[in-house]
């Protein structure tokens, strides 16, 4: 099946709102296997709306848009689609209930604009927004499928979770009886994930010419760098369905694809799994019964947040010393005073003793600590804007490397991080 994402509202094209619904809902959807083609922003006007309803509905099976959905003059989405499906808005009882059960406790909210919400369209099926006021509704044309919903992230979240995307399996076999295009169902889009470290997206990109020229014609081969990692994803989709209702034969074996791949890629492939390095470093960490502290300077924490945002993270991580003042670093983790002035704090005699200190201070397995000229201000030629030192304490050895990690402070800051988390998951592969 094909879809397209349209989120709608003024606040998203200037920039007043980033549009993390759709990225969210593409992840979604492409893991039950319904492709999506195209992702569009637009305005609370009527007549941009219609448009990109139109060109979605020539190219896609589902449509699916969020935003514009409130109580308000600028909230016309629901407007808008009555009059695109020729239908009139109605009152809906059960909405109606689930609205004043939700506000009972702020009799304020339930005013004259709060009631316009349960008013649906009457050729619409509506399914429950549990944790908003406006109801999810879908509509059927030419046997594709339209479903608007809110714009707020969590109740988006909540209503493809627990209504969308089990109503759209509920009627794929509508896609199929159809003969449209994409008609194979769910489960149709495989992905396999690997993440290289240390090497320029040019230079693998030569070193896999030949075997990715090679490649089956179901399979594509995506680079996608970011801050010294380069995601390769392989990807394949198959819309053909056997007369038994299988996977056809003619679909390539991705599995020994991949594998061929990890074999080209020998060491320089850190994992295969589409997550963030801190949630691979947390598993690893996890997997051995260890523990993890920060000691940073010029990332100010940033490391730390990666690491505590996850999940279950009290398992592996102890906590950080924000030691961005010399006299922090001194007076808390232990550096020497003479090693300050004489080396600076830019050195790798002070990252050691700040990763060494930081460790023995929270008593932890391992322990990370940077230390660099983030910018715009404070580089020498000696050492110019960009120049990080890192260092990593493991229970038997202390180790640290110079990096030149770019001119941006932003950009620097999220380079330390990622190579920080990277260097020590080699680490624990090979220890």
């Amino acid at each position: 099946m094909q879809c397209e994402i349209i989120t709608i509202g003024d606040e998203l094209l200037i920039g007043q709102v980033v549009d993390t619904n759709s990225a969210w809902m593409a992840t979604e959807l492409n893991a039950c296997g319904i492709e999506v083609k195209q992702i569009s922003s637009v305005h609370d006007d009527a007549q941009h709306i219609v448009a990109a309803l139109n060109e979605a509905f020539e190219r896609a099976d589902i449509v699916l848009t969020t935003g514009g959905l409130g109580p308000t003059k600028d909230d016309i989405t629901k407007h808008v689609l009555c009059d695109y499906f020729h239908t009139e808005l109605i009152p809906d009882d059960t909405v109606k209930a689930h609205i004043e059960a939700l506000y009972k406790d702020r009799p304020d909210v339930l005013n004259r604009l709060t009631e316009t919400q349960w008013l649906v369209p009457k050729a619409a099926t509506i399914l429950p927004n549990r944790v908003g006021s406006a109801p999810l509704m879908v509509f059927h044309k030419d046997n594709k499928i339209l479903v608007s919903m809110p714009g707020v992230p969590y109740e988006m979240k909540i209503a493809m979770t627990e209504q969308v995307l089990p109503y759209l399996s509920a009627h794929s076999a509508v896609f199929q009886r159809s003969g449209l295009s994409g008609a194979a169902g769910l489960n149709s889009i495989i992905h396999k994930t690997a993440l290289v470290y240390g090497v320029p997206e040019s230079v693998l990109a030569l070193r896999l010419e030949e075997w990715e020229n090679n490649l089956p014609a179901d399979l594509h081969l995506a680079y996608l760098p970011k801050d010294g990692i380069v995601r390769l994803r392989l990807s394949q989709y198959s819309n053909n369905l056997s007369a038994e209702g299988g996977l056809s034969a003619q679909r390539s074996d991705s599995a020994a694809v991949f594998k061929q791949l990890l074999e080209l890629l020998g060491d320089d492939c850190i994992a295969t799994e589409d997550k963030p390095l801190e949630s691979i470093l947390g598993d690893l960490l996890k997997e051995r019964h260890a523990t993890i502290a920060t000691a940073e300077s010029c990332t100010g924490g940033k490391l730390a947040s990666l690491l505590n945002k996850q999940p279950g993270s009290s398992a592996f991580y102890f906590g950080s010393v924000v030691a961005y003042d010399n006299s922090v670093k001194h007076n808390v983790l232990g550096v020497r005073q003479e090693d300050l002035e004489t080396f600076g704090a830019v050195s790798e005699p002070v990252v050691r003793q700040m990763a060494e200190g930081v460790r023995r201070l929270l008593k932890t397995d391992y322990a990370i600590a940077t230390s660099g000229i983030a910018g715009p201000d404070g580089g020498t030629a000696e050492k110019p804007v960009g120049t990080v030192w890192i260092a990593w304490a493991t229970p038997t050895e202390t180790f640290a490397q110079c990096f030149h990690l770019g001119r941006l402070r932003e950009q620097i800051t999220d380079r330390t991080c990622v190579t920080s988390l990277t260097k020590l998951i080699k680490y624990l592969h090979i220890s």
